[in-house]
């Protein structure tokens, strides 16, 4: 029997960005057409790569701005961070950056491991934000970056494994994955 790791990521970005839409889509595979504004929601899904089995505990947040100050439930006990921005927004992908810079300093200036989402990449005439931009601003941080569609349920599966291997990576660039062997 596989083992079941348990991973905690929190899901951040500004207000209307589509972060439970996301969530909703990964773990229900359904598109809410409402907009409810959120407070904070949970969701749990259990994902398999390869060998590997993880219980994955989603925090979809309610939206912040580039004045939210950031509790600790968001920085402690948390593995990695899907940070959402809408592609037809230029303000919510400055608020991303400046949330970046909170989790930074709240982690001790770490590396981190992230996943930068562009969302609502459906909306393409609407572009504010060029998929560039948003590449540019991964790697600054040596971060994935990733568009996707919650609507079309465009690489929703993809955002979320491909946190589970930034983590996966982080924690072994550290060590922290050890194991005792017996020789």
């Amino acid at each position: 029997m596989p083992l079941v790791r348990y991973r905690k990521v929190v899901i951040l970005g500004y207000r209307s960005v589509g972060k439970t839409s996301l969530a909703h889509q990964f773990v229900e595979g359904e598109f809410l057409e409402g907009y409810d504004p959120t407070v904070e929601n949970t969701y749990s899904k259990i994902v398999t790569l390869g060998k590997d089995e993880f219980h994955l505990h989603l925090v979809d947040t309610a939206g912040q701005d580039e004045y939210s100050i950031l509790p600790y439930s968001f920085i402690i006990g948390v593995h990695g961070y899907v940070l959402v921005y809408s592609v037809t927004s230029l303000h919510s992908f400055q608020v991303i950056a400046s949330l970046y810079q909170k989790l930074h300093e709240g982690h001790g200036k770490t590396r981190l491991p992230v996943v930068l989402v562009g969302n609502k990449a459906d909306l393409s005439p609407d572009r504010e934000v060029q998929a560039v931009e948003g590449k540019k601003l991964a790697e600054s941080w040596g971060a994935t970056f990733m568009e996707s569609s919650a609507r079309e349920n465009q690489l929703t599966r993809g955002i979320f494994t491909k946190v589970i291997q930034e983590i996966a990576r982080v924690e072994n660039s550290y060590g922290q994955e050890r194991r005792c062997r017996l020789m």
